[in-house]
């Protein structure tokens, strides 16, 4: 997703939907993950680059990244896209001189929590505040493998054990790969154990991003 964010909705009468498409079946295992008849539809546009959506239940609401703005949207049912986060990436006093500076991906802890991937911090960081009440106040999981700084965590993803994986590609430096606050040599993929430790899995991709577990 980059310009505009959008949804399967299925057809209802009385809603006005602006279709883009249509679904495909190439594997009938799909008809038992999600109605095979729903409408891909336009949910908002104009962004100049979003990311990361996670869909928050229990308030009806999707949230996702709005990169270069340092901020997170959030779109209901209701009232459609609104802003709801900012800062959310970068919390410097200094203007953050790069162009990726905000949050990445988004997901919700197992204490059901917003954690955020921090470009522009280099950490994952959990919202200290009520889905329903947000603020900019935030507490770091993880900022550092081996005393050195993440290049950016772009992506992450809770195991069923409450262990949390990370992807960290250079993308939230200024400079990238050649930015002079660089401090790791590689682009790793990491795990963060229940108990704050950080282990290095993967060293060897050059920009690792998106990451799941099947079920």
């Amino acid at each position: 997703m980059l310009a505009s964010i959008f949804a399967m909705q299925a057809c209802v009468p009385d809603r006005k939907i602006r279709p883009v498409g249509f679904i495909e079946v190439f594997d009938p295992a799909l008809v038992a993950l999600i109605d095979t008849t729903a409408v891909p539809e336009i949910l908002g546009e104009g962004f100049e680059w979003s990311e990361g959506p996670v869909w928050v239940e229990k308030h009806r609401m999707l949230l996702f990244s709005d990169i270069p703005n340092n901020a997170i949207m959030k779109w209901t049912e209701e009232k459609g896209v609104e802003p709801y986060l900012s800062p959310a990436g970068y919390t410097g006093e200094q203007p953050f001189k790069g162009s990726e500076g905000g949050s990445n991906g988004l997901l919700i802890s197992p204490e059901g929590q917003l954690v955020l991937c921090q470009h522009g911090d280099r950490r994952l960081a959990v919202m200290d505040a009520p889905f329903d009440a947000p603020a900019a106040v935030f507490k770091t999981i993880a900022d550092r493998y081996d005393g050195k700084r993440f290049n950016s965590p772009n992506d992450a993803v809770y195991d069923k054990s409450g262990n949390l994986y990370l992807t960290d590609p250079p993308y939230g430096l200024p400079g990238y790969m050649d930015d002079p606050g660089k401090e790791l040599p590689y682009q790793g993929v990491y795990k963060v154990k229940t108990d704050g430790s950080v282990i290095l899995l993967v060293d060897s991709l050059t920009r690792p991003n998106g990451i799941g577990f099947s079920p």
